[in-house]
């Protein structure tokens, strides 16, 4: 999206009564059908910050579910936390639903907004290419090389808060994130897309996206982290890649962790 785009009134639209409410009924799904888990909020820093996480789970992701909901019951519902989101999750008759709950399209004004303005923001650097990361792969931290979210903490002066899940990616057996097809038919052309997931899932078995299977009830655990004060531990003129690094390093490890703590894929 370029500058001109952007929309920074959208924090403007979070609205904690509804937040309140979507919580509510989303509280007995989270808790009972994926048992989710926040862990690490005692250590969360005041006023704005940056929540950097991987993105696991396809088209049925429930990181900022899971999150939410734990932030919120840690903290109340007086001190926002917005998504930054693809634009077509704010497209459409749902899109004042979601804005309301405090997703807001995926642009350096709108973070610097909503982080200037003391909210807690949730980004995943990795976006589609971590979500449908293959399940070979499912405890690895990739962001395909995607440093801007280093820019957007410096630029609004907040610490960086790494935040590891687990448990999403097991809610089908993702194969392929399919760049290979996608290029071949040309969907970066046609829908700016560069991949087409190839997945085996209940109840249909193979997908590419299409037929859409249900997850399965994997135990969904999110841990986060020690803030990331980026000036203080980097100096006034920090190393973008260098900090990259360290947040990505940080955060293999602790996923190494909850990794080595699960017992049976789904079960937990």
């Amino acid at each position: 999206m370029s500058p001109s785009d952007a929309t920074p009134a959208e924090t403007e639209k979070w609205d904690p009564g509804l937040v309140e409410k979507t919580m509510g009924v989303l509280r007995p799904f989270l808790k009972l059908y994926h048992r989710s888990e926040v862990r690490g909020l005692d250590t969360f820093p005041a006023g704005g910050a940056l929540v950097v996480s991987n993105h696991s789970g396809g088209l049925f992701a429930m990181d900022v579910p899971v999150f939410a909901l734990g932030f919120y019951e840690h903290f109340g519902y007086d001190r926002p936390v917005y998504t930054l989101s693809h634009d077509l999750v704010l497209t459409g008759p749902t899109a004042g639903f979601f804005k309301r709950n405090g997703f807001i399209h995926a642009n350096h004004e709108n973070a610097d907004e909503a982080l200037r303005s003391g909210g807690v923001v949730v980004v995943f650097p990795g976006g589609d290419y971590d979500v449908y990361r293959p399940t070979l792969a499912q405890n690895k931290i990739d962001f395909d090389g995607r440093t801007g979210y280093v820019k957007a903490a410096i630029n609004a002066g907040v610490p960086i808060v790494p935040t590891v899940a687990i448990g999403g990616q097991e809610s089908q057996i993702f194969l392929s994130r399919g760049t290979g097809l996608a290029k071949t038919l040309r969907l970066d052309k046609l829908l700016r897309a560069k991949i087409l997931p190839i997945s085996f899932g209940f109840p249909f078995g193979l997908s590419a996206v299409i037929p859409v299977n249900v997850p399965l009830p994997t135990k969904i655990v999110v841990r986060a982290l020690e803030p990331i004060n980026i000036t203080e531990q980097f100096g006034e003129d920090p190393d973008i890649h260098a900090v990259d690094a360290y947040v990505r390093g940080v955060m293999q490890r602790a996923l190494d962790e909850l990794a080595a703590e699960r017992r049976l894929p789904v079960i937990g």
